[in-house]
């Protein structure tokens, strides 16, 4: 799935450089974290982990090609290290999103990035337990159609280069290993726009 990702970023990159000269484009880079609301469990013995924390890293690219500061953006984003899913399993988050984007300026330097749309949330899980028989497989993956919305405010610092601090808000349909269908994503991206 991480290759799928990569490759989703990189051809979103490609094809939105090809209407920079006509527009603006943007490509971008980031860091965040994760959190996550718990929500009361009525079974006394199983509590499912909330979906929090951690290191993500994200690549992400938008084109504003139509009126009114109107674009669409694409973005993925994935935890940087695996971490433990109740001790005997480790598991890496993902989150591959397209979306409209509207991008309007409030100054010279500064303006808003509102975007909302959707993608799909993925969990790939690796057994700690060592496989050596034939045929025997310790990974496995789920993939969740999700809802995205989120906001950044863009600062230009440097000729084209800008910060954009920036949260997400994730709705992931069925994500039933997990406390809550409900995930924000915290942090910032650097970025460099062609084009106009």
């Amino acid at each position: 799935m991480r290759k799928f990702a990569l490759l989703t970023s990189a051809c979103a990159v490609l094809l939105f450089a090809k209407f920079a000269p006509a527009q603006q484009a943007d490509i971008m880079a980031g860091g965040s974290t994760l959190m996550s609301f718990s929500t009361p469990n009525d079974l006394v013995g199983f509590q499912r982990p909330t979906e929090k924390g951690g290191t993500f890293v994200s690549l992400g690219a938008d084109v504003v090609a139509f009126r009114h500061r109107l674009g669409i953006n694409a973005e993925t984003s994935w935890r940087h290290h695996e971490t433990s899913y109740f001790g005997y399993e480790n598991y890496r988050p993902f989150f591959t999103d397209v979306n409209l984007l509207f991008q309007p300026r409030l100054r010279k330097k500064i303006g808003l990035d509102l975007f909302g749309g959707i993608g799909i949330a993925s969990n790939g899980f690796q057994l700690l337990a060592s496989c050596s028989s034939p045929g025997c497989v310790n990974f496995t993956g789920g993939n969740h159609f999700m809802e995205d919305l989120g906001a950044g405010v863009r600062y230009r610092v440097w000729r084209r280069f800008f910060v954009r601090p920036e949260a997400h808000y994730y709705h992931i349909q069925n994500n039933l290993g997990f406390n809550s269908n409900n995930v924000f994503r915290l942090g910032a991206s650097v970025g460099y726009t062609f084009g106009k």
